[in-house]
């Protein structure tokens, strides 16, 4: 009995030995469990124990991933792997914390710290490690009073920036931006009486972590047609036989749906087209009509004009007409007289100026005989003698009356002289 007490005092002063050799290897994670925002940075806090007379070595970090004893591992000190998102942000002495920057949704689950001495044998790993590592994203939910899905002009929103991670922040910790800009601070963002201006994508992020952006949040106001106006191609005026192109805009969300051309004639408005663009060689007044499910809008009245210049051009084609017609007959007139003065001879009193007088002999020939004949046969030649004067000169008036029929100033006299040779050679000159 004596011997069985000595050896439950022995087997409860090895526990005892071995429950203190133990306490001085040891590694404690101050959290079970972590949760951070994708783009944040996060911490694991941590500490570590072991014999005094040691020497800590070399200090590593590893991921469920990979063996927690052997790695590879996520940082190891002997690396020296400043790049890395992963920082070991502790000492070799007691403090073993850790560091991870931008944390993607990769890097979720358990971490286990381990270190070596200078023992052969000193060496220990945490193998609990943290509990979990969460990793998750802000999201943006969206509040429409109106409840119908779709933002329309004087609608309000409410925006909210929510972290699972931790719903209990501060309004201070998030920033609200639209397109990229910083708009507002907190984790509610109100839109009231909205307008087009309000469309564009929303964001929040933490004010902490820069690279905490949520998802963007597209806020699309829808509107009825606005600005609806007409524009005119080539002019508003142009000439007769041209045409027109009027284009209708207009600025709508969603689009415009329709268009409706009218035409005002008189105190009716007519129906001329359902296209955005319209063609017309027509004058007259034109208005454009642009709709969508939100509305529609009419715009200013344009009034198109055709020049006429039928008159004017007939007047012009008729004076240009008649000054060519002069000049024609112009020249004419004169080209006329110049040959007339060309072809006179000059007037004299003397009837026996040669001047005067151009003589022309002509040659009768019998129908048998040719003149080239032989002429030794002795037949007959006739020969013509013909007479022809010019008299240009102008009398007085005076003259004129008195001798009015004796007037020969524009007559041609012909004188005919038949003369019937022997000989064929004979050749008589008066």
């Amino acid at each position: 009995m004596c011997t069985g007490h000595r050896n439950l005092m022995l087997t409860q002063m090895l526990l005892f030995l071995t429950g203190a050799l133990c306490q001085k290897w040891k590694v404690e994670y101050h959290q079970q469990s972590i949760c951070a925002v994708k783009g944040s940075s996060v911490v694991i806090h941590c500490s570590f124990y072991y014999p005094e007379k040691l020497t800590v070595k070399k200090v590593m970090w590893g991921h469920e991933n990979n063996s927690i004893f052997v790695g590879p591992f996520i940082f190891d000190s002997e690396r020296n792997d400043t790049s890395s998102r992963f920082k070991y942000i502790g000492n070799k002495k007691s403090n073993c914390s850790f560091k991870i920057d931008q944390v993607e949704h990769n890097d979720r689950g358990k971490y286990s710290f381990r270190f070596t001495t200078d023992d052969v044998k000193g060496q220990w790993t945490g193998k609990d490690g943290i509990g979990t590592l969460k990793v998750v994203d802000l999201n943006v939910s969206v509040a429409n009073p109106s409840g119908n899905g779709t933002t329309k002009e004087g609608d309000s929103l409410k925006l909210t920036c929510i972290n699972s991670c931790d719903n209990s922040s501060f309004s201070s910790s998030f920033t609200w931006s639209k397109n990229g800009k910083p708009i507002n601070q907190g984790p509610v963002l109100h839109l009231s009486n909205m307008s087009s201006t309000n469309s564009g994508n929303y964001t929040c992020s933490l004010n902490t972590h820069t690279g905490t952006t949520s998802a963007a949040i597209n806020i699309d106001v829808e509107y009825g047609p606005k600005n609806t106006s007409v524009s005119v191609t080539p002019s508003m005026e142009v000439d007769v036989g041209s045409s027109v192109t009027l284009i209708c805009s207009s600025h709508a969300n969603p689009p415009v749906e329709n268009y409706t051309w009218f035409k005002i004639d008189g105190n009716d408005i007519v129906d001329v087209g359902h296209q955005p663009v319209l063609f017309s060689d027509d004058g007259g007044q034109y208005l454009c009509s642009a709709s969508n499910k939100h509305g529609s809008q009419n715009s200013s009245v344009v009034t198109v004009k055709i020049k006429h210049h039928r008159t004017i051009f007939n007047r012009e084609a008729l004076i240009v007409s008649i000054v060519a017609t002069l000049l024609i007959v112009t020249t004419v007139i004169a080209i006329t007289r110049l040959q007339k003065k060309r072809t006179r001879a000059p007037e004299t009193d003397c009837k026996e100026d040669s001047q005067d007088v151009v003589y022309v002999n002509w040659t009768s020939f019998d129908n048998n005989q040719s003149p080239e004949g032989n002429q030794s046969d002795g037949a007959t030649t006739e020969i013509f003698y013909t007479t022809v004067e010019f008299h240009t000169k102008r009398k007085s008036n005076t003259g004129q009356q008195m001798d009015s029929h004796h007037d020969y100033g524009n007559v041609i006299y012909n004188t005919v002289y038949r003369k019937q040779l022997q000989s064929p050679s004979y050749i008589e000159t008066l």
